[in-house]
């Protein structure tokens, strides 16, 4: 399966409750995310995290499944259709 560059939006109300458990997963799947940006938005009560990613649709897939199964996150992604290497 080939790799897709894309982008994994997170958001998260009650980070307390799962904070562990949203960085286990991510510690997970570390070797498909290229960076990871979070930013707590306190006037709102959420913190919204966004990764790039480089993996299959299999593996992007299984993060934002495990990562949307739990409490209080809300998950949506966007993948590149294919990526040309130019070399």
């Amino acid at each position: 399966m080939e790799p897709r560059l894309g982008v994994v939006g997170i958001v998260v109300t009650g980070r307390q409750a799962v904070q562990d458990q949203l960085n286990n997963i991510l510690s997970q799947y570390g070797e498909i995310i290229v960076g990871r940006m979070g930013i707590p938005y306190h006037e709102r009560g959420v913190s919204v995290i966004a990764l790039i990613v480089d993996g299959t649709t299999d593996q992007i897939g299984a993060l934002t499944g495990k990562l949307g199964s739990l409490p209080g996150i809300t998950v949506k992604s966007a993948l590149t259709p294919k990526i040309n290497n130019h070399q």
